[in-house]
């Protein structure tokens, strides 16, 4: 341990930052996301997450979770079914609108949307891969469509639903009925949606199924432009102060009027910089009544609310939050990830630490518990204190190889704190804690070391 604590009193932050393929690599070897189906040589756009992904996505899903139905009183849940009655995507505008415009290549047969290819592409008709002749655009209807019962007919077809807020639309009324909310109120929801996509690309930023995390905020008509800047404000604050992602790397993006959805009075996106530029991370939308009035008229059966308050009638004004959970995952991961020069090896080469600088909160393996060395009764005496840890937080055991490398192996996944176990600890009932972002270690006894862990996960601030 002396090795590191030299290591520390000279560290160099040298912090290269996280290209596309760095961050891949890591997520194979070590866990993270897998090629889905690489056995088979993969499925095209499609993500399994390991180990250490699924535990990753898993917290921040929860972190939302709390964030935004247990610190309220007035937001409730909900998980609806994947596959709904098709009159659902009629009335949303689904059917109708959610399609783009789709060019091949006669040749080479690449395929493009038309919006995303250069003003001289399209003027030439030239593929921009291989310069062949392009078709005509048509629609091409983004949803992804199966079919009900034993018969695959036109009379059975159904989708899968491309978001998850058409599942809140159409139980509104049910929520309503079945608590004792009152407006205004939300109903949050976490789940896959499916989008046929016609280009898919940059790791699991843009992918055919995904994962949302959404909230319907329901309000009177008329204080909806009040209700819409709050959000702004507390879903931004989330990603700084929950997730810890670099306030640097997040801005607002308001969506112009022609970029404005067929619904929506107003909206902005909370974007974050990627390696291939400002992308959205989540929308913030005000969509006024549409969405309870569509279906209202498609379902025969007027939606509405009847104000206590004043015992007044009116259909709701809805304030979205929609937010990409997977891509949540793949920002948490790229602003973490860090390479940084620590001093020099014994060769005289640059020492260089690979770390991911997740917030306590949501980092896969919060505390790793080391035996300095397996004899001697250490290993055993490790084993029960990680066991009496994992009641309360998600840890890890490893014993092979010296403990410099298992520092740097726990550095490399993002595991906040490590504990070893030496021979002061049979003598003393002390541990040595080890902090990941600063490499500081401090003794400290057993007696209070879940209490002095959750004080820091708490207090935490990023360096």
């Amino acid at each position: 341990m002396a090795k590191e604590k030299k290591a520390k009193a000279n560290t160099i932050s040298n912090e290269h930052g996280a290209s596309m393929d760095k961050i891949v690599s890591l997520c194979k070897r070590r866990g993270f996301v897998y090629p889905s189906s690489e056995i088979y040589g993969g499925l095209s756009a499609t993500w399994d997450y390991g180990p250490l992904g699924v535990e990753l996505k898993k917290n921040i899903q929860n972190a939302w979770w709390t964030e935004m139905v247990r610190r309220h009183d007035n937001i409730v849940g909900l998980d609806a079914a994947i596959m709904m009655h098709p009159r659902t995507w009629e009335a949303s505008g689904h059917v109708e609108n959610f399609s783009d415009p789709l060019v091949d290549c006669k040749k080479c047969k690449s395929r493009f949307r038309e919006d995303h290819l250069a003003p001289e592409a399209l003027e030439s008709k030239v593929c921009p891969e291989c310069g062949g002749e392009l078709t005509e655009p048509r629609q091409f209807n983004l949803m992804f469509t199966t079919h009900m019962g034993p018969v695959a007919d036109s009379g059975s077809v159904i989708y899968l639903r491309p978001e998850t807020a058409q599942g809140i639309f159409v139980n509104f009324k049910n929520v309503v009925d079945t608590t004792r909310v009152q407006i205004p109120f939300g109903i949050a929801q976490v789940g896959k949606a499916f989008r046929n996509e016609i280009t898919t690309k940059n790791f699991i930023f843009r992918t055919c199924e995904f994962e949302q995390m959404e909230m319907q905020y329901f309000v009177k008509p008329g204080t909806e432009d009040e209700s819409f800047e709050e959000w702004k404000a507390a879903r931004m604050a989330w990603y700084i102060d929950r997730l810890g992602i670099n306030p640097d790397r997040l801005r607002f993006e308001a969506h112009g009027p022609d970029e404005l959805a067929h619904y929506a009075k107003a909206a902005f996106d909370i974007e974050y910089e990627y390696p291939f530029g400002w992308q959205e991370l989540e929308g913030i939308h005000s969509r006024t009544d549409f969405d309870l009035g569509r279906h209202g008229e498609y379902c025969g059966k007027e939606i509405n609310y009847l104000d206590p308050t004043d015992n007044s009638r009116y259909v709701p004004y809805v304030i979205e939050t929609s937010s990409g959970l997977t891509r949540s995952v793949l920002v948490t991961l790229m602003d973490a990830y860090h390479e940084e020069k620590i001093g020099e090896d014994k060769n005289g080469k640059d020492d260089i630490r690979t770390v991911l600088h997740f917030h306590p909160s949501i980092a896969p393996i919060t505390v790793a518990v080391l035996p300095l060395v397996k004899k001697d009764g250490l290993a055993e005496l490790a084993q029960g204190l990680e066991k009496e840890l994992r009641e309360d937080f998600a840890t890890f055991y490893d014993q092979g190889g010296a403990i410099g490398r298992r520092y740097r192996r726990m550095d490399e996944i993002g595991t906040p704190f490590c504990i070893t176990v030496d021979y002061e600890t049979k003598e003393e009932k002390t541990v040595t804690l080890r902090f990941r972002d600063s490499m500081e270690q401090v003794r400290i006894p057993l007696d209070g070391l879940a209490e002095r862990i959750r004080k820091e996960i708490r207090n935490y601030k990023r360096v």
